[in-house]
């Protein structure tokens, strides 16, 4: 039992830890500080309250203070996750509407080959517009080629997705015809062809 015990104070987290000794902490020093005295009198504590009353006052301070900057903390990072997020939806919006034949074609690729990830160089001015816009998502998996420079893993972003649709990317509704997909090859970045062969991953 008491191996068990020390076990669960070990992984328990600082923070957890430093919450759950202020919780107490206010929750104990309000009981004995509002609790009616004849209760207090019942438990023999009345005199431990009025001889410990100042200590038991700053604890209750001290703890309520450090639990109200949590609550405002916790507020306060909500806040700013929506602004960033409303921040990042309006740019993906505005990008959108001004997208560029090579972005638009280096788009479709997601689409044409049928990948959630695509293998693209990280240098290519396409590619730096659509990640510093949220459109594109870095994921990593760097690597340094002689040819055309550093390449590295991206995929669409989950928050750029319900915004990419056939008519955005001016994609032929349904399967697309010889002629049509002719078209859309001629219109591929440059650079498609040359950068590491793309590999199937998870969304």
């Amino acid at each position: 039992m008491d191996k068990l015990n020390l076990t669960l104070f070990k992984h328990a987290a600082p923070k957890q830890m430093v919450f759950n000794l202020m919780l107490w902490l206010t929750l104990v020093s309000s009981a004995l500080l509002f609790a009616p005295v004849s209760l207090l009198g019942a438990l023999k504590l009345d005199s431990v309250v009025n001889q410990y009353a100042h200590f038991i006052g700053l604890g209750l301070i001290i703890g309520a203070a450090y639990l109200l900057m949590k609550i405002a903390n916790y507020f306060l990072d909500e806040a700013i996750h929506y602004l960033r997020s409303k921040r990042t939806v309006e740019t993906i919006e505005n990008k959108v509407l001004l997208l560029d034949p090579i972005e638009r074609a280096l788009l479709r690729e997601f689409f044409l080959q049928g990948e959630a990830v695509l293998t693209l160089p990280e240098n290519e001015a396409a590619v730096k517009s659509l990640l510093e816009t949220n459109i594109l998502e870095y994921l990593g998996n760097k690597k340094h080629y002689a040819i055309h420079g550093p390449t590295a893993d991206y995929k669409i972003s989950m928050a750029a997705r319900r915004y990419l649709n056939r008519q955005v990317l001016r994609l032929p509704p349904g399967e697309p015809n010889q002629e049509q997909m002719q078209l859309l090859i001629k219109a591929r970045p440059h650079f498609i062809h040359s950068v590491v062969p793309s590999r199937k991953h998870a969304a």
